[in-house]
């Protein structure tokens, strides 16, 4: 019955039906032990998190926003009605000082924390920080599709394809404390989600079988739920004023409503801006993604007839990573040579100096995962290298962005 809402209620237009399986049969059964002969499948959407991030703030400097990387807010007051930030670089320590009308608080898990210390509010708002940490392990099965398993403490876990090597497994839920910034995952979370995967995958694996972890802190809005997983995921805007400067704090939210959140934030701060205009986002594509989704395969195409030096793989991952923008990192090559050196799995100074000039990358990690996923495969002296060579190049690329 949740299936047939699924399919019903949010007018799937693109998505294929939900349906049963049989898994005896189904190749999605064939990683399985032996004991599940049922199952039903449905279908959703997937975003690499890191491209979206980088996307959506090219896509506002595009529009006349100013993006400052690596810059912290120390300190937040109202002036004769005008918000006064200072904001310091966590590079040299250079101060500025941000005048504004509104401020918005959208500083995730830290939303209460600059509530109360920056913002010297005494609003009562507050959140509920709950960890939820993945594991990546070589990977369990070769199709392209996911698990979602129901387990016995009434949560669910996921086994996803990854990275075209690997399986990522997660998520868990358990209330954190202590600074976001520190969160990791915990020997107990890798143990866990290993035996919940061995509870239902033919090839078993442990701990030391794990590639990579990550782990996240959700600013859930503190609703007084008893239990990690019973907090509300709904996103919770809240506007107070402060010495008559008006402030939206913002609580919640997720990647799947962050469209809809951020025109529910703009409806809530219209009245202090009669000019702001509606919606405007439903059908706004995010830079390079000005193609129908489904013709993925024929840019793939595109880009290896106009350089036919590029692998396929090669070519898939430009595509998925920057769309129609990959001329912007290609430009005028015409051999793998001209995008100079090779960093390892295809990363070549070409697609470092695009991310250094048009994406704020400043250090080996930016490009490795603030802007990819390629740490999984770059490490060692291939990752000295690159750490090498964006060093001695900042300061000539940060001219040229």
């Amino acid at each position: 019955m949740g299936l047939f809402l699924y399919d019903n209620l949010g007018g799937r237009k693109k998505l294929p039906a939900s349906h049963g399986l049989n898994l005896k049969t189904d190749e999605a059964g064939s990683p399985l032990k032996e004991g599940f002969a049922k199952g039903f499948e449905y279908s959703d959407c997937w975003v690499d998190d890191a491209r979206l991030v980088a996307l959506n703030a090219i896509d506002a400097r595009d529009k006349g926003a100013d993006i400052h990387c690596r810059t912290r807010c120390v300190d937040a007051k109202v002036k004769e009605g005008i918000w006064n930030l200072t904001c310091e670089s966590t590079n040299d320590g250079d101060r500025q000082i941000i005048k504004g009308k509104v401020l918005v608080n959208a500083s995730g898990p830290w939303v209460s924390k600059f509530l109360n210390e920056e913002m010297e509010s005494s609003s009562h708002h507050s959140i509920r920080m709950v960890k939820g940490s993945h594991i990546v392990v070589p990977k369990l099965f070769d199709h392209d599709r996911c698990y979602i398993f129901q387990n016995d403490d009434k949560r669910i876990v996921f086994a996803i394809p990854y990275e075209k090597d690997f399986t990522l497994i997660g998520t868990t839920d358990e209330d954190f404390q202590g600074d976001p910034a520190d969160v990791k995952i915990s020997q107990d979370e890798v143990e866990y989600l290993c035996r919940l995967s061995n509870s239902y995958f033919k090839t078993s694996i442990s701990s030391n079988q794990v590639v990579h972890t990550y782990s996240g802190v959700r600013p859930l809005y503190d609703d007084g739920a008893s239990q990690a997983q019973e907090a509300t995921r709904d996103y919770v805007l809240k506007v107070d004023e402060l010495d008559g400067a008006p402030a939206l704090n913002i609580f919640g939210g997720k990647i799947t409503t962050y469209r809809r959140l951020a025109e529910h934030a703009i409806e809530k701060l219209s009245g202090f801006f009669p000019e702001i205009g509606g919606a405007w986002t439903q059908g706004a594509t995010l830079p390079g993604g000005d193609f129908p989704c489904e013709q993925a395969t024929e840019q793939v195409s595109k880009l290896q007839k106009e350089y036919p030096f590029i692998t396929k793989s090669h070519a898939e991952r430009l595509i998925r990573s920057y769309g129609t923008r990959y001329s912007l990192l290609l430009g005028n090559a015409t051999s793998l040579e001209d995008l100079g050196q090779n960093f390892g799995a295809d990363l070549y100074e070409a697609e470092v100096r695009y991310l250094m000039i048009h994406e704020w990358a400043q250090k080996a990690d930016d490009v490795l995962w603030r802007r990819s996923k390629l740490g999984l495969r770059i490490k060692g002296a291939d990752k000295e290298a690159l750490s090498e060579w964006m060093a001695q190049n900042i300061k000539k690329l940060a001219k040229a962005s």
